[in-house]
């Protein structure tokens, strides 16, 4: 699938070694009866496949797994609760604090082991030709959890957060306050705007909303700024920039959907979606990459 949320790390150079090899060594397995959680990696062909890569355009697409079990907190709340009710009645005492934490312990490593087990999958592909990190994900958690792995397979992976030369926010303000967008970006209609001064960091979030509009103006010189902007990039893609750079509700305009031709088997259609997505985000993230003035680390 398309990606629809991009978090973003830059690094000079690449890991050298096998890639799939080294996610390999380190595939999700399940929790075990007293684990909560594991992580690793899958297949981006499917949870039975072997496979942990597949490539497109040089780049190198992965799918990092977080198994989890779950506990539903209402059911262990019930459980301790009728233990607590049942010391009362018993033994006739008040449980203290104490006495309730050890209680919720035994009651969660009693039912971990029958809890089930659910899965988040999070997509994202290594550009090593133009040191781009792309994880699809809007969670910042998820995103360092993400690298803190590919780290902990490649032994050392020297991806680092964007680091543009001067605050993105100043410069979404002026598209929307001084019609001074660049040729190739079109507005959208939604848009987030702050007003970094005051404590109380009064804002405003506009959807379906004209973002050419005199309100919008009239925001923008009463001191807020734009965190967020609705965008159109070259008429291929719609998307959210955030004054972090981080991109929210990506998506592919029809022009480039009718551009891909259907596949032949499932292998073709995971590929040839990681072919479209990266060659479309390539161009963006070249884009934003000059026009934020966003250094790449420099060779190590």
């Amino acid at each position: 699938m398309f990606p629809r949320n991009l978090s973003l790390f830059r690094f000079g150079t690449s890991p050298s070694h096998d890639i799939a090899a080294d996610l390999a060594r380190h595939r999700v397995r399940e929790p075990g009866p007293q684990e909560p959680a594991t992580h690793g990696f899958g297949s981006p062909y499917g949870l039975l496949d072997d496979r942990l890569t597949v490539a497109a355009n040089g780049c190198h697409g992965f799918v990092f797994v977080q198994a989890e079990r779950v506990l539903p907190a209402s059911s262990v709340r019930d459980a301790v609760a009728k233990k607590v009710q049942a010391i009362t009645a018993q033994e006739g005492r008040r449980v203290g604090r104490k006495e309730r934490k050890q209680l919720h312990e035994d009651v969660v490593q009693a039912m971990l082991p029958h809890a089930p087990v659910t899965s988040r999958r999070i997509a994202g592909w290594i550009d090593p030709n133009h040191g781009w990190l792309v994880i699809d994900t809007p969670s910042r958690r998820y995103a360092e959890l993400t690298l803190s792995a590919l780290r902990e397979a490649f032994g050392s992976f020297p991806a680092v957060p964007l680091a543009p030369a001067d605050a993105p926010r100043v410069l979404l303000t002026d598209w929307l306050a001084n019609d001074t967008l660049p040729a190739l970006l079109g507005l959208g209609d939604e848009c987030e705007l702050r007003d970094p001064a005051t404590p109380s960091g009064a804002l405003v979030r506009c959807r379906r909303q004209a973002l050419d509009a005199d309100e919008i103006k009239e925001h923008l010189r009463g001191g807020k700024q734009a965190y967020q902007v609705g965008l159109v990039f070259d008429g291929r893609l719609s998307l959210v920039l955030s004054h972090d750079l981080a991109i929210t509700r990506l998506r592919p305009l029809d022009i480039v959907t009718t551009e891909q031709a259907d596949p032949d088997s499932h292998d073709m259609q995971v590929e040839s979606e990681l072919a479209l997505a990266t060659l479309e985000v390539r161009r963006l993230l070249a884009f934003i990459e000059t026009t934020f003035a966003l250094p790449r680390p420099a060779e190590a």
